[in-house]
Order: C-alpha cells, then sequence, then structure tokens
C-alpha cells in the first residue's frame, strides 16, 4: 500500500469471533515485541531519528508511543475484566510523545513491551465466553450518535455508550501494532537500511 500514513491499511472491520480466531489473535500479541525489535534491530541514533515519514514522528518515537499506547490498553483491559464497564481515561498521544523520555533510547520500551505482553496475552488466554463481552466506556466515544467518529475511534467500534468490547481492543491492538511496526519497516525500506 502507498499511504505512509496507514501502510496496512485500517484496522479490519471484524474481531475474533470463534475460539481458533481468539487462540491466533492472542499469540499475535505475544509476538508482537520480537517483531517490533526486530524491525528496529540495528538502526544508529540518526536512523532512529529519521521520522517515518514527512510530518510524521521520528521511528524513536514511534516505539516510546507504541509502548504507551498499549501500556494504557493492558490497563483498561484489566480494568474492563475487574469493573463493571468502567469509563476510563482519555490521553493526548502527541503530548505524550513530546516529553522527554521519547527522546529516550528505545530499548527500555522494548523491554517494557515485551514484559507487557506476557502479561497481557496471558491475561486474554483466561477470558472465558462471557468474559469477550465485557467493555470499557470510552468518554470521547459516547454519543456520537450523527456524527463521524474521529479517524482514530472508527476503528474502536464504540456502541452509542462508548462501549468497547475486549475482543474488539484485541483486534484493535494487534492492528496497531503491525501498523507501527510497517511504518518502521516501510522507512527502512525506503532508506535502503
Amino acid at each position: 500500500m502507498n499511504d505512509l500514513s496507514y501502510p496496512i491499511g485500517a484496522a479490519p472491520a471484524s474481531s475474533p469471533a470463534l475460539p481458533e480466531q481468539r487462540s491466533a489473535a492472542i499469540a499475535a500479541l505475544r509476538s508482537f515485541p520480537a517483531e517490533l525489535s526486530g524491525a528496529v534491530a540495528g538502526l544508529g541514533d540518526t536512523q532512529l531519528d529519521t521520522p517515518y515519514r514527512e510530518g510524521g514522528w521520528t521511528v524513536r518515537t514511534l516505539i516510546h508511543h507504541v509502548a504507551d499506547s498499549h501500556l494504557h490498553a493492558y490497563v483498561r483491559t484489566k480494568l474492563a475484566l475487574t469493573e463493571p464497564e468502567p469509563v476510563i481515561r482519555p490521553w493526548d498521544v502527541d503530548t505524550w510523545a513530546e516529553l522527554p523520555d521519547s527522546r529516550l533510547p528505545v530499548q527500555p520500551s522494548l523491554d517494557l513491551l515485551a514484559g507487557l505482553h506476557a502479561r497481557w496475552a496471558e491475561l486474554y488466554s483466561s477470558v472465558d465466553g462471557p468474559g469477550w463481552e465485557r467493555c470499557f466506556v470510552h468518554p470521547d466515544l459516547a454519543g456520537r450518535a450523527g456524527r463521524p467518529p474521529a479517524a482514530w475511534a472508527q476503528a474502536f467500534q464504540a456502541d452509542e455508550q462508548g462501549r468497547v468490547r475486549l475482543a474488539r481492543w484485541l483486534a484493535v491492538y494487534i492492528w496497531h501494532g503491525q501498523h507501527h511496526t510497517a511504518h518502521i519497516l516501510g522507512l527502512r525500506q525506503r532508506k535502503g537500511w
């Protein structure tokens, strides 16, 4: 695909519904940190500080963003499993990306993702049939009838109350990881790295 913003396209329309689809999705969640680490293997500071597209974040910022985002997503998963329809707190990804920790070496975020995804995959592995219908409420997605959702919000498939189901959440975050890994791999290909 030629769209540098969405190199693998939009998030998939479907969520894992069958046991074998859920097992495959959990395996993808578990293997993601190694794939991301492989995508940045051998890159030096100059390469890590290169934007993946004009006007886009640098590779370094992408790695730290993925760690921030997946950490939020993991906590939201746990909240959905432990509370009835918890209302989550939104966060401003661009403001977070400007904080000083987004200029650190990428290894701390890669290490965080390795441990986080091991726990997250284990957590999803424990979800039973009705557990897949558990949800959290995203306040930015509630009451949007008749208004188009923000581009990022379309992927969540929230209902009118802003509820996002755990099966959908898993599908979105597998896509999110693949999406940002494709940004890096695409840049490497274009630059011949």
